[in-house]
């Protein structure tokens, strides 16, 4: 990945769950109903201009004023990354699990591979068996999706700071393990699995890749734990926690101290790359 621009450039903004209070963490909030429906709708336009020019879905599937929206972001965590002139160039959502008791009430019973009749019941295992692992581990249990590069920010840093916010984020509000769908598109299964991603596994082999009819491309599910990500990313990582912890937080509910216990969007047949 060439790093054709400075770190500095860009600037973070989060958005949490609608209803959730933030928690004292976060340094910076900002209760603004009207700002912060104004940043989910910018993201949700910005997050539909990319993945219509991908080819990644219709402009069917878009409302009419241009924005990819699912229910599911105003229940997430929402990352935004925003240019000197303030216009987001990468965004990114981590939808907290907290309430779900097993796979069917997860976002990503709906993916492609999820109802595949060859490895949907093995991936359906699998998924179990990581919400178990977290709540063995005391951390909460979370979906990342919504992942959107501008273009012209794609072999930047940008793409590898914002998947990073993922990890920090995380860190931020008591650590989280889940998963994450990955597109072969832009190099982007890649980039996770180099920033420390992994394999799903099942009775102790990967899921193997698949094509997803929805969004016409290859996808795999990826499994991460926020206080393991590759070392090399450690240091950036860490800075990229003092970052968020500081950086503007705009809220729909009043700030306070808060428990914050917990994203592919996909449906479909699957066939294994």
């Amino acid at each position: 990945m060439a790093l054709s621009r400075p770190r500095t450039e860009t600037q973070f903004i989060v958005l949490p769950p609608s209803k959730l209070a933030v928690p004292s963490v976060f340094r910076n909030v900002e209760v603004n109903n009207r700002r912060y429906h104004y940043l989910l709708v910018e993201m949700q336009r910005f997050r539909g201009r990319v993945y219509r020019a991908d080819g990644a879905i219709s402009e069917s599937e878009l409302t009419a004023d241009g924005r990819h929206r699912v229910a599911e972001d105003e229940e997430s965590w929402n990352v935004l990354s925003l240019d000197r002139n303030g216009r987001i160039v990468a965004c990114l959502r981590c939808l907290d699990e907290k309430d779900a008791t097993g796979f069917d009430d997860l976002w990503i019973r709906h993916s492609a591979l999820a109802k595949c009749p060859t490895f949907g019941r093995r991936f359906r295992h699998a998924v179990e068996k990581e919400m178990a692992r977290a709540g063995a581990m005391k951390i909460s249990f979370a979906e990342v999706g919504g992942w959107a590069v501008a273009e012209d920010y794609r072999w930047t840093p940008e793409a590898l700071r914002i998947i990073l916010a993922a990890y920090s984020l995380g860190e931020l509000i008591g650590g989280r393990c889940g998963l994450a769908m990955a597109t072969f598109r832009h190099s982007s299964a890649k980039i996770l699995r180099r920033i420390g991603l992994t394999s799903m596994m099942a009775d102790g082999q990967e899921l193997p890749p698949y094509y997803d009819p929805h969004y016409h491309c290859q996808m795999e599910v990826l499994r991460f734990d926020s206080r393991r990500p590759n070392p090399k990313y450690a240091d950036l990582v860490s800075e990229i926690s003092e970052s968020l912890a500081v950086a503007p937080v705009v809220s729909r509910r009043t700030p306070g101290t808060a428990s914050a216990r917990g994203g592919g969007e996909s449906a479909g047949n699957c066939a294994a790359a």
